[in-house]
């Protein structure tokens, strides 16, 4: 069954899911976002009520691409309608740029329905130099490499932006092997936007304001990040600079 997986996620799939790639007004220290929608087609990701976690990401996806613009970014999406896209072409479309930041976009699910708020993960460890995938820690040697100053910095800026712009409870930032976010070589971040099993988060979650406002807060964050990068790279944040 763990190959069968493995090889599913892996596997080159359909070529029709090219990434496409749009052009923006370029300002100094302009920056590629590439944006990926969680889960699609088959893969529905979280569900309640009709809801889907698929639908949610896209459109907050492009959301976040049309206001990425405005601030001066490059954009690609990994996928622009519902098609699924393997977990190893995400990785790739980014990993064939030379200079991006990867935004992962997803919603949750919990076993209480209490659990809420948003959250922002990276990987502690990315692109591995071994062919096994770094999702897979008990098949892979101890990588015994610095830690991932970059993304778990970015991972600050979005969270951070997100908490305060939308007052969704603040999960915090994590380090988690996730495949879309280990294994790939720019900075790299995955949101999880709120909860579909909670009730106040899923009725914020169906209206077009409050994903304009989650996708406008990451773009915030990316701009921050994009700004402190470009001028001093070395002060990059150690620690989780979210709010308390």
């Amino acid at each position: 069954m763990l190959v069968s997986f493995v090889w599913l996620q892996l596997a080159p799939g359909p070529g029709r899911g090219r990434t496409e790639r749009k052009k923006a007004p370029q300002t100094a220290g302009a920056t590629m976002v590439l944006i990926d929608p969680g889960h699609g087609g088959q893969d529905s990701g979280a569900m309640r009520n009709g809801v889907l976690e698929k639908d949610l990401a896209l459109d907050v996806a492009h959301r976040l691409e049309r206001l990425a613009q405005k601030r001066g970014f490059e954009t690609m999406m990994t996928r622009r309608d519902d098609k699924w896209i393997s977990l190893a072409r995400r990785a790739a479309a980014a990993n064939r740029e030379r200079n991006c930041i990867f935004v992962s976009i997803h919603f949750d699910e919990g076993a209480r329905a209490a659990a809420t708020g948003v959250q922002t993960f990276y990987a502690a460890q990315q692109a591995p130099k071994s062919s096994i995938p770094s999702w897979l820690p008990f098949l892979q040697p101890a990588l015994g490499e610095p830690g991932n100053i970059e993304s778990q910095s970015l991972a600050a800026f979005v969270q951070e932006a997100i908490v305060a712009r939308t007052r969704a409870f603040n999960r915090g930032t994590t380090a988690q092997q996730f495949y879309v976010v280990a294994n790939v070589r720019h900075p790299a971040v995955l949101v999880e936007g709120g909860f579909l099993s909670n009730d106040e988060d899923i009725a914020k979650l169906t209206t077009e304001g409050y994903r304009e406002e989650l996708a406008l807060a990451i773009t915030e964050g990316l701009v921050q990040y994009r700004d402190l990068a470009g001028v001093r790279p070395a002060t990059l944040a150690l620690g989780d600079a979210s709010p308390e």
